[in-house]
């Protein structure tokens, strides 16, 4: 896989309006340690079931002399949460996840980004994250739906994340929100970055998800197909190239994107993530996805684009009408794939066991 996107814990520290995942606010007492002690029995178990070897073949560069024809690029791991410098899960999940992933991959050279809002960073977390094998801290709270970050009241706390970020021997990474230029990044000396969903970004137009659906904030039309993006679907299957990533759940879940389809493609901490990428390729629904045309998933069980298309139409909680392909794929997953998705689990577990 180029990228594994890896919510490590549900528990954040704010309770943002246009978040695509509810399950994302502060916890505390009892419920705050039950988020807790799920990540930190999951984690050991999702490291574990991901491949043995993490790297891709870069399909933008072309090559006469590298093996296979194309450039070969170490992989990256995104670590995210909610807010995973909050208190107690920077101790006792980022960190421990961050040597496990070190010990399996450090020796590949396999990138490991720590995504935070921002606003809990402190000198001695950059620290802590650099001498834990962090390759960049990129901070995701920098839009108008973070309160105290509106406009130009986030500038102060961007000066002062540089400072930090410049004094620990870090560099501005440059990246663009709305191209994929990682691969520029060729120094192996330590990136910050800064991004939200502002009206440039990819996610600008918000994902109808979690408490942004539930304020109806989604301004996506029918137009708008998350999934042929960079953190949508397209390209998941493409396990070895680029543009290859799945998405997954503080319990283990997998999907194809970011946003989440109506139901996982399986867990890793059952199985490992090569047999349930292996399992679905091939399939007419799961190649759809990975395409970047989801409103093409269901023609080999009857249902046509028409169908499809009209299947993606919905009203909003304030009452306005509402089209998007998203709408769509959530009512075939639940409406079809749901029962295929158990049979393929079921397969796979059987020749697990078979093969133990």
């Amino acid at each position: 896989m180029e990228s594994l996107y890896y919510v490590l814990s549900w528990a954040c520290h704010r309770r943002c309006k246009h978040c695509y995942e509810s399950r994302f606010r502060p916890y505390v007492r009892g419920a705050l340690q039950k988020v807790v002690d799920e990540a930190k029995a999951t984690f050991p178990k999702v490291i574990a079931n991901l491949p043995d070897e993490l790297s891709y073949l870069d399909l933008n560069a072309p090559s006469e002399t590298a093996p296979g024809g194309y450039e070969h690029r170490a992989s990256r791991i995104i670590l995210a949460g909610g807010e995973v410098l909050v208190d107690p899960v920077r101790e006792e999940v980022l960190y421990p996840a961050l040597d496990a992933i070190r010990e399996k991959y450090g020796a590949q050279g396999v990138r490991v980004i720590v995504q935070t809002t921002g606003d809990l960073v402190t000198p001695q977390i950059v620290e802590d994250l650099l001498a834990r094998g962090a390759w960049m801290i990129s901070c995701a709270g920098m839009d108008d739906f973070h309160v105290g970050m509106e406009g130009d009241k986030r500038l102060p706390l961007q000066d002062r994340l540089r400072e930090m970020f410049e004094a620990a021997g870090m560099r501005d990474s440059a990246l663009a929100s709305t191209t994929r230029n990682w691969n520029e990044q060729t120094q192996d000396q330590p990136v910050y970055s800064f991004f939200g969903a502002t009206e440039d970004a990819w996610i600008g137009k918000i994902w109808p998800r979690g408490r942004a659906w539930e304020n109806s904030l989604s301004k996506a039309t029918i137009t708008d197909n998350f999934c042929n993006a960079w953190s949508g679907g397209l390209g998941f299957l493409n396990r070895g190239y680029s543009g290859s990533e799945v998405s997954i759940d503080p319990n283990g879940d997998v999907f194809p994107c970011c946003l989440k389809t109506a139901a996982p493609l399986g867990n890793l901490c059952e199985e490992r993530l090569a047999d349930i990428l292996d399992s679905l390729t091939g399939h007419p629904a799961f190649e759809a996805i990975s395409m970047g045309h989801p409103e093409r998933m269901g023609l080999a069980q009857g249902w046509d684009l028409n169908r499809f298309l009209e299947e993606s139409r919905t009203t909003r909680p304030d009452g306005q009408p509402y089209r998007n392909l998203c709408i769509g794929c959530d009512r075939y997953f639940e409406k079809v794939l749901g029962p295929e998705l158990a049979r393929l689990r079921e397969a796979r577990l059987a020749a697990k066991r078979a093969a133990e």
